[in-house]
């Protein structure tokens, strides 16, 4: 194992553990717009791994290339749901109309 491998692991498991540190201690009012963010980054990979599938150096490279195609738009789209599930938990479902309303009561000396 080279150097640069070696330092390649390194900052790989630094950043996977820091970035574990950092999410587990997001508020949860942060977790939408967090999301959101993760979201774009997410589509960043999807083209990194694009340009490595696409990238024709040999069958391992293209055969990986495509897992990560994968594991990347599967992180995308699930972010998108999950994103679109919480912001709708911040919806009201509208008033109905006052008309209707003023319909549905019987006058005040009705049995």
């Amino acid at each position: 194992m080279n150097p640069t491998s070696f330092m390649q692991l390194y900052v790989f498991m630094l950043a996977a553990f820091v970035g574990f540190q950092i999410i587990t201690r997001v508020p949860p009012l942060l977790h939408t717009p967090l999301m959101s963010a993760t979201n774009a980054i997410s589509a960043i990979s999807l083209v990194g791994s694009l340009v490595a599938a696409g990238s024709d150096k040999g069958m391992v490279s293209t055969v990986l290339g495509f897992v990560a195609v994968t594991a990347a738009m599967a992180n995308v789209v699930g972010g998108f749901v999950i994103t679109d599930r919480m912001l709708k938990m911040f919806k009201h479902e509208p008033a109905p109309p006052k008309d209707a309303k003023a319909k549905d009561a019987k006058p005040s000396g009705a049995p």
